[in-house]
């Protein structure tokens, strides 16, 4: 059965749109942990523009399922990571200027910086997963460079406007979970997955955990967060039942 990790960086996002002390993100994650998340994500940005060092280190003394923390390969982060020793990182690419995480890591461009980076936290026992395109060569190189999962993009299947570009990133995706989960990877998947996009996600078995933030909080904004969880954990349990 698949599992539900819950991103709380948009919670973050609200409220350092007036650097108050409200909404707390580890509030929200407590919160989530209780209506059915299966663990925790949060991005700690370079800039800081969300989430920020006393929420992960909060996050990680607080949350009971599991904490993935995302963040770019940068020394800083690495000896972020292999501080507070959440239970996965999440490597990702980042840009200053763009709005949300625009697309999987290039390890094909960027292996011996990847792979470096994936050494010294598996060194401090700390499990990597790669976000990645639904690319087979990308999940192929992730495999060679030692990752322990993959977390596919499946941002590309979420913006489709036509039934066909749905069923062409629909494809993409089951082949890369299919290849993943052959090449003995974990697999996870996430980006823009919202109440109605989940559901295609039936066809994909090999999927262990979706990671999903922006449309639990945004329903949350409407009925309370209790609720946007309870709601989506339903949605992805009933994935692979």
């Amino acid at each position: 059965m698949a599992g539900l990790a819950v991103n709380i960086d948009h919670i973050a996002t609200l409220r350092q749109a007036r650097r108050a002390t409200y909404p707390d993100p580890v509030a929200a994650a407590t919160r989530a942990e209780m209506a059915g998340a299966d663990g925790i994500v949060a991005h700690l940005r370079e800039d800081r523009r969300h989430v920020q060092d006393r929420d992960i280190r909060l996050l990680r003394q607080v949350i009971q399922t599991r904490f993935i923390l995302e963040m770019a390969a940068t020394e800083e982060m690495l000896a972020i990571a292999l501080d507070i020793k959440p239970e996965l990182v999440t490597l990702v690419p980042e840009k200053r200027e763009e709005v949300t995480t625009e697309g999987g890591l290039d390890l094909l461009a960027q292996k011996a910086h990847i792979a470096e980076a994936i050494k010294d936290l598996q060194d401090g026992d700390i499990p990597v997963s790669i976000f990645i395109d639904p690319d087979l060569d990308q999940i192929r190189c992730a495999k060679e460079i030692g990752a322990d999962f993959i977390e596919i993009h499946t941002g590309a299947f979420c913006d489709a406007v036509t039934d066909a570009e749905k069923r062409e990133e629909m494809d993409r995706i089951k082949a890369a979970a299919k290849l993943g989960h052959e090449l003995g990877l974990g697999v996870n998947a996430g980006h823009g997955i919202n109440y109605d996009s989940v559901k295609a996600f039936k066809e994909v078995p090999e999927i262990d955990e979706y990671s999903i933030g922006h449309s639990i909080i945004a329903r949350a904004s409407m009925i309370g967060l209790d609720q946007a969880v309870r709601d989506m954990a339903q949605l992805v349990k009933e994935l692979h039942s």
